[in-house]
């Protein structure tokens, strides 16, 4: 830019006097050593909130998204509502996020008892449910409310598609505690991406067995198209 601008001077100032000539092109050296470089245009930064579920689909999402966005998933499995409650300052930390997609149910609504020789001690007829409706409600409001204090871009994915014969989750179940999120993304304005009717409709093979609430690679990088879709869509806006 700055040779040009040389050029542009020699060729314009060609009746003008040598010494007019060479304190032009000083201006104009002084003014490359002090302008400030030419900074490429920061990506936005997404945070991915959730359980094992989110965690199989965000490397698809963040591949998909990888010149849209810088996709992160925060450290762990974000279980349920309660661990939110306690994990999500360090989990926001100091980042300014731009978008945050979030989701917490599948923990929530599980039956667990201590002497279950079930992974994750799950066990629907003697075991103690999680987190109740009620307390489900109550616990979204109040991470909603902080969520919404980052002025970040949000979206709610609902509890994926609780399968036949899951040894700590009813079915039907889901659709109860999405209908409460639902309430409480309405009331706030939250746009709802619904992964539970996506799942719903998934074929056997794409589960990683008849009562399996996860799903193979495939499965992960199908729920991964729609979520990219929703939060590609979310930030054009």
């Amino acid at each position: 830019m700055i040779e040009t601008l040389v050029g542009f001077a020699d060729h314009y100032l060609m009746e003008e006097s040598l010494a007019m000539k060479k304190l032009l092109k000083i201006a104009l050296l002084l003014i490359s050593i002090s302008a400030p470089p030419l900074i490429a245009k920061e990506l936005p930064k997404v945070l991915i909130i959730g359980d094992s579920i989110s965690i199989g689909y965000t490397p698809f999402v963040a591949k998909a998204l990888k010149e849209q966005a810088i996709v992160i998933h925060h450290k762990g499995n974000a279980e349920h509502t309660g661990t939110g409650l306690q994990l999500l300052e360090e989990w926001l930390g100091k980042t300014k996020w731009d978008l945050i997609h979030f989701n917490w149910g599948l923990w929530d609504l599980c039956y667990r008892h201590p002497n279950s020789t079930v992974e994750g001690k799950r066990d629907k007829i003697n075991g103690t449910i999680t987190t109740s409706l009620e307390q489900y409600e109550q616990n979204l409001h109040v991470l909603v409310d902080r969520l919404k204090k980052t002025s970040a871009k949000l979206i709610w994915a609902h509890t994926s598609h609780v399968p036949e014969g899951e040894p700590g989750r009813f079915v039907g179940d889901d659709q109860k505690y999405n209908e409460i999120a639902a309430r409480v993304m309405k009331k706030n304005g939250i746009e709802i991406n619904d992964l539970h009717s996506l799942t719903k409709n998934f074929s056997a093979e794409l589960f990683l067995g008849p009562s399996d609430v996860h799903y193979t690679e495939t499965g992960y990088a199908r729920i991964a198209d729609q979520v990219t879709e929703k939060i590609s869509e979310k930030l054009k806006k």
